[in-house]
């Protein structure tokens, strides 16, 4: 379920790039408060509190109570910009949260009891296609996650959307029946299965032909005739 965490900030009076520049120069982050149909706040966050949310995970899942000049905002961040060359913050945008409220979430999935699984013990390794899940959810029941089971599953074999539990109140904004995680071979795998399907085959047909030849040496049928002059069976020949 959603998370409910504290920020404070102040509010700014200005918007724009020379502004937020501003901010940053005395040690913090721009970002603005929208939606609920109220107009936006231009809001300033203290810069080390805030990267310590993100950091800490499911930042973009986590339900945020902003403190502004003494005045509480319900929110979910939507979305966050880092520095490319620092990875520290340099804005980030809150949804206002009216009561009742529903929110497009992406929700990550998390592998589990991937030591159970066949196709690891043989070598193989988990590769994740699909890293989370578009849905929608009342704003107080956010999954933190998906949790994708691989118990017992082979290489080459894949998990999708179907197999794993969706609660009733989440719809999934997803199309099809999307592939989540796959178990790949390990290097030369293709080639090692290659070999021994031609053995296997090789050895099919060496048992057809060998089922098939007729046994050499075999004694004649009963009843069949003697061989042209052969004394009869019980007594010399006649002269």
């Amino acid at each position: 379920m959603a998370t409910v965490n504290e920020l404070t900030a102040t509010a700014r009076p200005k918007a724009g790039k020379g502004a937020s520049r501003a901010v940053r120069r005395e040690g913090k982050v721009p970002g603005v408060i929208y939606g609920d149909n109220k107009e936006p706040i231009a809001i300033a966050l203290d810069h080390k509190e805030l990267k310590l949310k993100i950091y800490a995970g499911h930042f973009l899942t986590s339900v945020l109570n902003i403190a502004v000049d003494g005045a509480k905002h319900r929110v979910i961040p939507r979305d966050f910009q880092l520095d490319p060359v620092t990875d520290n913050p340099i804005h980030v945008d809150f949804l206002r949260l009216g009561e009742g409220a529903t929110v497009r979430v992406r929700v990550p999935i998390h592998v589990k009891n991937a030591d159970a699984a066949p196709g690891i013990k043989r070598g193989g390794t988990v590769n994740i296609v699909t890293h989370g899940i578009m849905v929608r959810c009342p704003a107080d029941a956010i999954p933190q996650g998906f949790d994708v089971d691989l118990t017992g599953l082979e290489i080459n074999y894949s998990k999708h959307l179907s197999d794993i539990q969706i609660p009733s109140n989440v719809k999934v904004l997803e199309h099809g029946d999307i592939t989540l995680v796959t178990i790949v071979p390990p290097s030369g795998y293709a080639e090692e299965m290659k070999q021994a399907a031609a053995a296997a085959t090789a050895a099919a047909e060496a048992a057809t032909a060998a089922a098939a030849a007729p046994a050499g040496g075999a004694a004649p049928a009963a009843g069949a005739a003697p061989a042209a002059g052969a004394a009869p069976a019980g007594g010399a020949a006649k002269k």
